[in-house]
């Protein structure tokens, strides 16, 4: 599989990664989803340690072992769970962003970590302390690199001005193209786009509408209706699914921007993720299709979070 350069960074990451939330715990299940990952060349596992109270950690760390030096781990941290463990908080400071980084490593059961990444971030975050634990973790050796998992364009801008990441993971997908609105100033600054969410909750796979929970029925996805959304995907797949299939078409148009090293799809069981890395290894998109898909769907725009 195609590997992308994260950033300026020297880490070159399969065009496609695995989202490893949706594992599960079973660690055997896991296992066979991550080897059916390696199998299709994917090198990038993203994982965080708010996933099932670190032990999505445990469980990815293990099933790479063996691998370790051929791949790339990507883990997050700023949401703290309580004593209880029925609750977590924002917590970005310096010295929590450490701690978490140190216990991230043990669960991993791995000298280093690829790339860390601030999981989320807001308005009234300490920022230059924030950056102050990356660059330290880089310094001891504990981290390689960092980046942010934001959709926040103002927290995306700060960093982008004041730090050394080299990516920002952002929720991307035909239905959701804000981002888009972002990508020139990623660019100017060689920070990399990883994208998830990029089939919206099922609604571009193949089976559309029939992925609709109630709640999308009742309120649409994001700012487009029920009807809307009827309408776009019945457009999309008449247009262009006679050849390709929906999941071939969300897939390759995230891929179609330079400015994305990765897309990050999540899988619960091996078939998905041979399923995804077709899509993905299939031929890129026309220009006339990717034109045909922007003029279909709305370049919406982040309404909140703006400076």
């Amino acid at each position: 599989m195609e590997k992308r350069q994260l950033g300026n960074s020297e880490l070159y990451v399969s065009k496609m990664g695995l989202g490893c939330m949706s594992l599960g715990e079973n660690p055997d299940k896991a296992q066979h989803i991550i080897e059916a990952a390696l199998e299709e060349g994917i090198n990038y596992f993203d994982t965080a340690d708010l996933y099932d109270f670190g032990e999505n950690e445990k469980i990815v760390g293990k099933a790479l072992q063996s691998v370790r030096e051929d791949v790339i781990i990507a883990t997050k941290a700023g949401n703290r769970w309580n004593d209880a463990k029925d609750n977590w908080h924002w917590d970005p400071s310096k010295e929590y962003i450490k701690e978490a980084a140190k216990n991230s490593l043990k669960r991993l059961g791995t000298d280093y970590i690829d790339l860390f990444q601030l999981h989320g971030g807001t308005n009234e975050d300490p920022a230059d302390e924030t950056i102050e634990a990356f660059e330290e973790l880089k310094q001891e050796g504990i981290i390689r690199y960092y980046g942010i998992s934001s959709i926040r364009q103002n927290v995306i801008k700060r960093f982008t001005e004041s730090s050394n990441l080299v990516s920002v993971m952002m929720q991307y997908s035909l239905l959701d193209r804000r981002p888009e609105e972002l990508f020139p100033l990623l660019k100017e600054k060689n920070v990399s786009v990883v994208t998830r969410g990029p089939i919206a909750k099922g609604l571009l796979s193949d089976r559309m509408l029939e992925k609709a929970s109630e709640k999308i029925k009742e309120n649409g996805y994001l700012d487009y209706s029920y009807q809307e959304l009827e309408e776009v995907l019945s457009s999309i797949h008449g247009k262009l699914a006679s050849e390709r299939s929906m999941n071939e078409i969300a897939l390759q148009y995230i891929l179609s921007h330079e400015e994305v090293s990765a897309v990050v799809p999540g899988a619960s069981s091996a078939r998905q993720v041979q399923e995804n890395a077709k899509a993905v290894k299939s031929e890129p998109l026309a220009q006339e299709e990717i034109q045909v898909l922007k003029e279909l769907t709305k370049q919406n725009v982040y309404e909140q979070h703006r400076i």
